[in-house]
Order: C-alpha cells, then structure tokens, then sequence
C-alpha cells in the first residue's frame, strides 16, 4: 500500500504530467461519453425525451460551486502556495490550505442548506419554468439529492490544488473517473425503480467517492490540517482579494449556461436535452487537449515567475501554446466532418439536431481550448481581472447572440443551434481579445518564431482537412449504421488516415511538435526485447 502511494504521489516532469493527465482525461471523457450514452439509451425515446430534468437540475449546484468555490481552486490559490513552496516554507503551504479549506467548507455549507430547502422555487424561476410537471419532479429531487455536492467538490478541489502544487497530479487525474463511473453504474442500478431519480443518487455518490480517493493523496504530502482561519495572514487576504474577480468570471460562465438551458426550455421539447449532448461532445477535445496539458504546465510556469526567470517562461509558454495548436486543429476538422457520427454514437435514437449544435460548436473547440492556457498567462501573473472583465463582456455578447439566434425558425432564428452559433463567436472574441493584451503589455512576448510555426500548423492543417473530407466521402454514414462496432469502424477509418497524413506532413513542414511523437514511435520500434 505503502508502495501504491509513494508512485502515485511522486513528483512528474512536465512531459509525465501531460501524458498522464492526457491518458487519464481520455478514459474519463470516455467514461462521460458512455454515461451520456447510457441515460439517453435508458430514458429516453423517439419522440420522448425525459432527460432534460436531469440536466436541468444540475445548473444551480454547479453555478454556486463555480462562483463560489471553483475560482479560488487553482488559478487563484496555486500561484500563492508556489511561492511559498519556492521559499521551502511548508508549514506556510498548510495553514494558507487549511484557511482555505476552512473557509470555503463554511459558505459551501450554507449553500448546501439553501439548495436543499429551495430547490423547488429556484428551478421553476431560474432553469427550467416550461418542463413538465413530472419533468419539474423529477429535476427537484435530483437537485435536493445533489445539494451538497458542491461542498464536497470544494474540499477535492483544494487538496486537488495542493497536491498539484507539489507536481502530483495522479489522484486529480482519477477523481473525473470515479465520478462518471458511479454515474454510470447507477443507471443500471436504479432505472427500474427509482428511474431518473437514482442518478443523482449516483452523483451524489460519485462526489463522496471522488473525495475519500482525494484525501489519500494527502499521505504522501505529510499534511498538516490547521482547524481555524488564519484572517491575519498576508497571503491568505491577498488570495481572498483575488478570489473574487475569478469567481465571478467563473460565475458568470455558469450564468451563461442557465441561461442557454433557460433559453433552449422555451422551444420544443428535448432541446436541452440534445444541446447538452452537443456540448458534452464539444468538450471532449477541449479537456482532453488544453484544460489536461495546461493544468500539467500551470505549477512549472508559476515556478518560473516565483525564480525569477521570465525568459524562461515565455519560452516556456510559446512552446505549449504551439504544441497546442498543432494538436487540436486536426481534431477540430475531424469533429466537424464526423459530426453526424459522434452524434449517433451519443444518442441511439438519431437526434439529427446534436450533429447540427456539433457543427455550429467547433469553432468554440478551438477557440476554448486555446483559452484554457492563455488565461493562465494572466493568473500566473497574479492578475484575474483582466480575464474578469473580458469574461463580462464576452459573456454579455453571446447571451445576446443566444436570445437574437435560438428562435424558432418560424421567427427568423436558427432553433437551438443559435446557442452554438453564440458559443463560438464569444469564444473566438475572447481569445483575441486577451492575445491582444498581452500584446500591448509585452510587445516582444509573441516572437517571429512562434508565429512563423503557427503559420507552417494551418498549411498543415490544410492537407488535413482535405483528407478528412475525401475519407468521409469514401466511408460515408449510412441512415442503418447503429451500434459502437459499427460507427466506431467507420471513425476509425476515417480518423487514421486523417492523423498519418497530418503527422506525416508535419515532418515534412519541419514542425518541431512532430519531434517529440517520433522520437518516441522511434523509441517503441527499437527498443530491444528482454528474453528471459
């Protein structure tokens, strides 16, 4: 056991992180895959869906989780422990968590106690006014089995943090799992009796799981827990100071979404339900991509900034931030020429409606993902304004997009594809909006280099589209095709081919991305086997 825990919390370099992180993130995006599957498969119908209590009752824990707690998780609090584990002040690193954790756990509490007593009155004002009476039920009681879900995801969160600080991502990378897992089991658990109910018993479930799992991350940290708040600490009013922008910005993310979920209630029937499976999707490149390998880069470009070496980080940065251009534009292409078949793998029952959200979505994928490491620049920087007030004004933009496009289509709107269409034109403003800044703040940050080799990703990329676009003609989807075999066959098929010729003519372009993949193929081959 002892063993277990001393390989599972031992420190990785940043290329272990990424890979473990990347591999993890995968089988639990998945996992979320199956766990989407599955609930359509089991509660719902040509004709009848049923699903769209249970991702409605799902917004408001997750809105007070994000704007309460997730804001202080990370990008506000680790820079601060960095610091102090730079100075080798451990003792520091306990009580600023302790404080944290203390703190957070108090208001997380509370909020806990609201959601369990007003659940009613805040889904019918907020979320979800036109579902159904037994829709109404049903998201209820799922939102009061799941109340204090966002207490539990609080506490994980931070010794998530902690223990990322420390260069450990192990138990981060298997908690997702754990999550979809239970998820999943209770479909089969509880459909025939307590039926969409009983997957918030396996939420609920998952939550606690995930938190034990956590926890023994913490013995191999020697973890020294301070039961009080420590308000005379520097450091811990300094991240309180910064909690709130961040907190906001996260919130107001979480706004949106009830908002699209609000918004998509108003049309017809199952309109959350096929949206939220077209987001489900949409995220899967952009965890699997730029949420795994940023968060693997963010302890190791604070560690630059706390030594003192700017240089050093903006070598640093440039380099991830190609790497992850280089990676995502070829799933992006693929997103958008298999749509049609991600979308029938998710949803059995033929939803043409997600394949269209799922076109309208891939200009939030890249965009997004791109996000994900160009906002740390800002929170390394201990700066969580500026991602704040360019989240406000990017936000204020696509709920505007989202009431003036998801309309009908007897209105002039675009149905619930306007939601997408919205998500990738704010997506795509924010970006740029941030590259610009740092622009204006560090002329000589972008280097000729770096966009010289970005320049060479697109003409790549080039080669790749039309490649996708001759497999998916040649192995087309077939109104019949059903089944994983059968769909995944075919994306097989197409993906292959598609991921050769991409990484082929990186080689040939010179790309310095291809490097590290072929040195490591190079590496496999050669290896010489052990007889024994």
């Amino acid at each position: 056991m002892n063993r277990w825990l001393n390989k599972a919390n031992r420190r990785l370099t940043l290329t272990s992180a990424a890979t473990l992180l990347v591999g993890t993130t995968l089988v639990a995006q998945l996992l979320g895959f199956m766990r989407t599957q599955i609930v359509n498969a089991n509660f719902n119908q040509v004709g009848h869906v049923t699903t769209d209590a249970y991702f409605a009752a799902f917004k408001i824990p997750d809105f007070f989780f994000y704007t309460i707690a997730a804001g202080a998780l990370g990008v506000a609090f680790m820079p601060f422990l960095a610091d102090k584990l730079e100075k080798g002040d451990r003792k520091g690193v306990w009580r600023l968590t302790s404080s944290l954790l203390n703190l957070l756990g108090i208001i997380m509490a509370i909020v806990g106690v609201l959601l369990l007593i007003f659940a009613e009155p805040l889904l019918r004002i907020v979320v979800g006014h036109n579902l159904s009476a037994p829709q109404m039920h049903d998201a209820v009681t799922i939102m009061r089995i799941i109340s204090f879900n966002p207490l539990l995801f609080t506490i994980s969160g931070i010794l998530i943090s902690l223990q990322q600080t420390f260069g450990r991502f192990f138990f981060y990378a298997m908690a997702p799992i754990i999550y979809n897992g239970c998820i999943i089991a209770s479909v089969f658990i509880f459909k025939n009796n307590l039926g969409l109910v009983g997957l918030g018993i396996g939420a609920l479930s998952g939550a606690v799981l995930q938190l034990l799992f956590v926890s023994l991350g913490l013995l191999g940290l020697k973890f020294r827990y301070v039961p009080n708040i420590n308000w005379k600490s520097m450091d811990f009013r300094r991240v309180l100071k910064n909690l709130p922008p961040r907190a906001i910005d996260q919130g107001i993310d979480s706004i949106n979404s009830i908002v699209e979920t609000n918004r998509a209630s108003t049309l017809r029937a199952g309109s959350i339900t096929f949206y939220e499976n077209a987001y489900t999707l949409h995220l899967v490149p952009i965890l699997l991509v730029g949420t795994a390998i940023s968060t693997a880069a963010f302890p190791r470009l604070n560690s630059r900034l706390s030594q003192g070496r700017p240089d050093l980080y903006r070598r640093d940065f440039l380099r991830i931030l190609r790497a992850i251009i280089w990676i995502i534009l070829p799933m992006a292409i693929i997103t958008f020429f298999c749509r049609a078949y991600f979308a029938r793998l998710i949803y059995k029952n033929i939803a043409p409606e997600i394949a269209l959200i799922l076109e309208f979505l891939v200009g939030a994928i890249i965009f997004r993902t791109l996000y994900t490491l160009i906002s740390r620049y800002f929170y390394s920087h201990k700066d969580t304004r500026t991602p704040l007030f360019v989240s406000l004004f990017t936000i204020a933009l696509n709920i505007f997009l989202a009431f003036s496009l998801a309309k009908p289509k007897a209105l002039g709107g675009y149905d619930v594809a306007g939601l997408a269409i919205a998500q990738s034109v704010a997506a795509a403003v924010e970006v740029i909006i941030l590259v610009v800044i740092m622009m204006w703040r560090d002329k000589h940050f972008f280097s000729g280099e770096f966009w010289n080799g970005v320049v060479r990703i697109l003409s790549v990329t080039g080669f790749t589209l039309i490649t996708t676009y001759t497999m998916v003609t040649l192995v087309p989807l077939n109104i019949g095709d059903k089944g994983f075999i059968t769909l995944g066959t075919k994306l097989i098929m197409i993906i292959t081919p598609t991921f050769l010729v991409y990484f082929g003519i990186s080689l040939l372009f010179g790309l310095e991305e291809a490097q590290p993949v072929l040195a490591r193929i190079r590496q496999v081959i050669t290896k010489p086997v052990r007889i024994q």
